[in-house]
């Protein structure tokens, strides 16, 4: 039996709105045509009032927002009395300011699960950034310092960001700018001259030249000559000398190398490793002569700086006394030969709150600059890690969270036998989950709090946590397995959902379903990825309070069990897009 259905009331275009990939938008713009009608105000008036309702209802509209005269109870009399149901909405409700409005279940439930259909893995992409590009700055670690968690934030942000805006339709060039310049290499050098062993070198770069710089800066503390020559080899680093490059050219190597292999298994990876160094002395110098010819520059003992008091940030450095460049400066150069080289329409730097005051007077600089596209460029900032050291109390390396994460994981997995052996790849497997439970963590707040790593309730499968999220998609990978005789799926014009209406566990799941292409575009709006991490929590449950009600194993009536199928597999494919929307990596079995 064909179940297409029948032919709809056409409804106005709203700007703003694309129900080719957002189901919910007509029902929004149906809801905003009645009252538009009622209250004698147009659709566009309305259409930004209708907004999603408390439990129990889905849509809701707050009459205030209008400023109409005469009493709310009156407006709401208007609204009430000239509603006739239709093909979107079922049933209004007047309660106190507001107009509740509840959908038709039948159309919806057959239209969202449809529009997931036909779109897969493109549902939940818009086409609001088309056209545009946007580069976006992340992760950024120093070479020959440990990777710490101020930048494993970043870099679980930033990968967020990045498929966000792609999602979004902007074309993202990512890029990772690496700490590798400055008079630490300096001090680095002159450690390496003492304590360096190639070998240890090539074995695990970073972890050598980072204690190779612990090393010096404990000499440096008891014998001030070893800063003395360690400016003293950055000069010649910053003279282009030959011989003070060798080595440096080799570290940056050899990190990059290790960097991107563990980039590569937290589902990270750049467009451009760039770097501090690959900053131009003569775009610094073109920089601070145009700021020295505009008047901002003054100096003090030696060092040049400009004053921003009047902005209420402070004063700046552009220059050290002994001449060599500081990070302001390079950021300065760097980005406006990066704007040159992309022509960008916005760019981004994912960067810890704590250098908040960094980013405002490297922003305002080039706004006084007189640069047009200053206003576009965006501090993504975020919180602290607090508490965070592997079980035995030390620092830790990313190497050394992702082994301590992978381990616990791997334990409880062998906890039960039998899925265990249906593992095919334990060790792939117990890792993924250990990363998702690092990144869900970090993820969950808002991105500004500072918060506290916990590896017990991260790597827990209670509460909401990374490992709840893969289990609940194994699950429902697993409703395919035991039930091989429903797919492929039937044509979906053949396919019965009326009879779903009898389960307050599916239209839950449907209106969520329904409302991720929402999730997406206010987490573009917010850059935040915590709202997108509680959107997975909220249909996971919802999947979860359907499994023992909407069930398809030993369901008698085939085109029933056919219906619940779609409706698991529509659930999937959204929970499956939100979690590689947040960079994780979706398990079939675990």
């Amino acid at each position: 039996m064909s179940t297409e259905p029948k032919e709809r009331t056409p409804l106005p275009a709203v700007p703003g709105t694309d129900p080719s990939r957002c189901m919910l938008d007509s029902y929004r713009i149906a809801i905003a045509q009645m009252v538009a009608d009622a209250l004698g105000l147009t659709v566009e008036q309305v259409y930004p009032g209708v907004q999603y309702g408390k439990k129990g209802v889905d849509f809701t509209v707050a009459l205030p927002r209008f400023r109409l005269p005469g009493k709310v109870d009156d407006l709401a009399k208007k609204v009430i009395e000239k509603f006739q149901p239709n093909d979107y909405v079922a049933s209004v409700q007047h309660d106190k300011a507001f107009i509740h409005f509840m959908l038709d279940t039948n159309n919806v439930t057959r239209d969202i699960l449809t529009q997931i259909h036909d779109l897969g893995d493109k549902y939940g992409t818009n086409e609001s950034g088309k056209g545009k590009k946007v580069v976006l700055e992340y992760s950024s670690p120093n070479i020959a310092k440990s990777f710490h968690v101020g930048h494993l934030r970043s870099t679980i942000i930033g990968a967020f960001l990045e498929r966000l805006y792609k999602a979004c339709g902007w074309d993202v060039t990512s890029m990772n700018y690496l700490g590798d310049w400055g008079t630490q290499f300096g001090l680095i050098a002159v450690g390496f001259e003492k304590y360096g062993d190639r070998e240890l070198l090539e074995k695990d770069t970073i972890k050598h030249l980072f204690d190779v710089y612990v090393k010096i800066n404990k000499d440096a503390e008891a014998d001030p000559q070893v800063k003395v020559d360690a400016a003293a080899w950055f000069r010649r680093m910053e003279n282009y000398e030959p011989e003070a490059l060798e080595d440096w050219r080799l570290w940056r190597r050899l990190s990059i190398e290790k960097y991107a292999s563990e980039y590569d298994r937290l589902n990270v990876h750049f467009d451009v490793y760039t770097g501090e160094s690959e900053v131009s002395q003569e775009g610094m110098q073109k920089a601070v002569a145009k700021l020295e010819e505009l008047g901002l520059v003054e100096e003090s003992n030696g060092a040049k700086l400009i004053d921003l008091e009047k902005h209420g940030l402070g004063k700046a450095v552009i220059r050290k006394r002994d001449g060599t460049s500081i990070y302001l400066t390079r950021d300065i150069g760097g980005t406006i030969e990066r704007m040159e080289k992309y022509k960008p329409d916005k760019m981004i730097w994912v960067v810890s709150s704590q250098q908040d005051l960094h980013l405002a007077q490297f922003f305002k600089i080039l706004e006084l600059m007189g640069y047009p596209w200053a206003k576009d460029l965006v501090h993504i900032n975020y919180g602290l890690v607090q508490g965070m050291s592997t079980r035995k109390g030390t620092v830790v390396f990313l190497e050394q969270i992702i082994q301590e994460a992978t381990r616990s994981m791997h334990e409880v997995m062998q906890k039960n036998e039998e899925k265990y052996n249906a593992v095919e790849d334990p060790e792939m497997t117990s890792r993924e989950i250990g990363i998702t439970g690092i990144k869900i963590q970090d993820m969950a707040a808002k991105r500004i709090n500072n918060y506290t790593f916990n590896w017990d309730r991260m790597l827990s499968f209670e509460g909401d946590t990374g490992p709840y999220l893969q289990y609940a998609h194994v699950r429902l990978a697993s409703i395919g397995r035991k039930n091989p005789e429903l797919l492929p799926l039937p044509p979906r014009n053949e396919i019965q959902t009326d009879f779903l209406s009898q389960y307050g566990q599916a239209r839950e799941i449907v209106m969520l379903l329904g409302s991720y292409p929402d999730v997406v575009l206010t987490a573009l709006k917010t850059h935040e990825p915590s709202g997108v991490v509680t959107f997975l929590f909220r249909l996971a449950h919802a999947i979860s309070s359907a499994w023992d009600v909407v069930i398809v194993k030993g369901e008698q009536d085939k085109q029933k069990a056919t219906a619940k199928m779609w409706l698991f597999e529509s659930a999937r494919v959204v929970l499956r897009q939100g979690m590689v929307l947040l960079s994780i990596r979706p398990l079939e079995r675990m």
